[in-house]
């Protein structure tokens, strides 16, 4: 069509995230709307000569919502990080992938012209999550109320919805290993790896530059890299007691934030450098309810599709270690080579705060990427009641970058 121009791209400028506390540890007493505003200011202060009001909007994503981070958890995090008031700031909630949704929603806003830097991220803080009493139908009913935890999981559940699909988190992921044959050595062996990864990982300092302190919590706190497989197997199954998966081989409850900061080609000279990566390809996808651990499989193969490339090509993935079970099948079902696969920990030793894990699996990805020396890279993530986000980056070093 006549006058018409190409579609911009999206590129990640830069991402950070808070250390992952463990459920009533460290970060605990800190409010999810401040871990927010920790790491928007952060972002900010990384990336000194962008002007706040230059931020064109502020998306984060958040799977609670049912506490401290009520009423739009993302322009709390403006106001208290003490951007102008004329930022503004939307809140996405798509469970655990509501942080890699938040990245979708700003990456779009930029390739259709609507924005031209976009602060993304999310945040979860799970020991904060509030007890909640459903609201009563009548005034003043004569029976008992049951206060119902919002930390994890579905509550208040339609009656009308089939019980196969309102399965607990962990006892979905059973049938996920009855179905694939994944045995709890091998998730056990596979958990053992990303505390041995993190750990390491850690002491390198790679996580140097991709984690703010808050106030004394300088690294993430759950990890544990004296663990064995001797040590998991000797944990009791969490969920059947005659099935595989412990508290040892899925991932924690945990507090966190993350921030992705993404600009077009053109926004690096507000932003004041190059960008790390480019946004190739996302991908979403949905199944049954309680299969969800396996949907990252097919988001990943859209994510590919989109971008133009084959699994072939793709040298780095970041995976969001929900539980080692369904990790394990996707790892399998995709038929890449696992040693590219959380090559610095995972989830089930960094920790998993819900709306956190979507911009700490983006933002990981990319750092490997440029220290891996890596051209393509996937980042999914599975997320409750059958659904799972991947994307697909390309490193703006591509013509230094080792292709494989």
């Amino acid at each position: 069509m006549a006058g018409s121009q190409a579609r911009p791209d999206a590129y990640v400028y830069d991402a950070v995230r808070t250390p992952f506390g463990k459920f009533g540890g460290a970060l605990a007493e800190t409010r999810p709307d401040d871990l927010a505003a920790a790491v928007v200011r952060a972002t900010l202060d990384r990336s000194p000569q962008l002007p706040a009001e230059a931020v064109d909007e502020v998306v984060l994503g958040l799977a609670n919502g049912a506490g401290e981070d009520n009423r739009n958890v993302a322009r709390m995090a403006v106001l208290l990080a003490g951007m102008p008031t004329s930022v503004p700031g939307s809140t996405v909630n798509r469970l655990c992938g509501s942080g890699l949704d938040a990245l979708f929603a700003g990456s779009r806003a930029l390739e259709t012209g609507d924005a031209h830097v976009v602060l993304t991220g999310g945040v979860e803080s799970m020991s904060r999550a509030p007890w909640v009493l459903p609201k009563p139908s009548r005034a003043y009913p004569a029976g008992d109320v049951t206060a119902v935890s919002t930390t994890l999981g579905w509550r208040l559940v339609n009656p009308r919805m089939p019980k196969e699909w309102t399965v607990s988190l962990g006892g979905a992921n059973e049938q996920l290993q009855q179905k694939f044959g994944i045995s709890r050595t091998r998730q056990d062996e596979f958990a053992v790896r990303s505390h041995e990864r993190a750990a390491a990982a850690w002491a390198e300092g790679f996580y140097d530059d991709l984690v703010v302190p808050v106030g004394d919590v300088t690294k993430d706190e759950g990890i544990r890299p004296g663990t064995t497989v001797e040590r998991l197997a000797g944990l009791q199954p969490a969920f059947d007691p005659a099935g595989t998966i412990t508290a040892g081989n899925a991932s924690p409850l945990s507090d966190g934030a993350s921030a992705v900061l993404l600009g077009t080609a053109e926004a690096a000279a507000v932003i004041g450098h190059d960008p790390i990566a480019r946004v190739a390809g996302r991908g979403a996808f949905a199944l049954d309810p309680q299969d969800f651990g396996f949907a990252p499989v097919e988001a990943a193969h859209r994510a590919l599709a989109r971008a133009g490339v084959g699994w072939d090509a793709v040298g780095a993935v970041e995976l969001n270690e929900a539980f080692a079970v369904q990790s394990l099948a996707c790892v399998d079902a995709w038929g890449v080579d696992p040693e590219i696969v959380n090559t610095r920990g995972g989830a089930i030793a960094l920790g998993h705060p819900l709306g956190a894990s979507g911009g700490r699996v983006v933002g990981t990805l990319a750092a490997r990427m440029r220290a891996e020396r890596v051209r393509w890279g996937v980042a999914a993530i599975c997320i409750g009641v059958g659904q799972g986000l991947a994307v697909v980056l390309e490193n703006n070093d591509a013509q230094e970058a080792g292709v494989r």
